[in-house]
């Protein structure tokens, strides 16, 4: 028996399926089995945009880790969702991960994904030492 002759294995989907449950028929139009090999693997290229249509770039990232960051400190970024409650610990956690990601780039950035990484760092660690401190914090432009 050749590498190409190997049986694949068969996946069921069975959500929203519970008088299924404890059934494993074969012949379910859910069934599909899946060969070994490179077709069995999503045909989507690195770097490729996600299905909402806009590319994720370094600098969008390291803007999508700030922003989680500011509402986890109480900034309310968009009026019509509700507000999330602060959580300093979880808003610290994230202004670390940019900081790890700042050293572990060092040098392997363009000046402008520096200069967002940069500017942000900066302005989330005085907001948080704002809030820590029991200070008002100032509200962004």
């Amino acid at each position: 028996m050749s590498a190409d002759e190997g049986e694949g294995f068969v996946i069921r989907d069975r959500r929203g399926r519970s008088e299924d449950r404890g059934s494993d028929a074969a012949g379910s139009p859910q069934a599909e089995p899946l060969k070994p090999g490179p077709q069995a693997a999503p045909q989507r290229q690195a770097g490729a945009a996600p299905e909402s249509g806009l590319p994720v770039t370094f600098s969008s990232f390291v803007f999508s880790l700030g922003t989680s960051a500011l509402m986890l400190m109480g900034e309310q970024l968009d009026p019509r969702q509700p507000h999330v409650p602060v959580n300093l610990a979880q808003a610290k956690e994230m202004i670390d991960i940019l900081s790890v990601l700042e050293s572990k780039t060092k040098g392997n950035l363009t000046t402008e994904e520096q200069a967002v990484l940069d500017d942000l760092l900066y302005a989330l660690r005085i907001k948080y030492v704002d809030l820590a401190s029991g200070k008002p914090a100032a509200k962004s432009p």
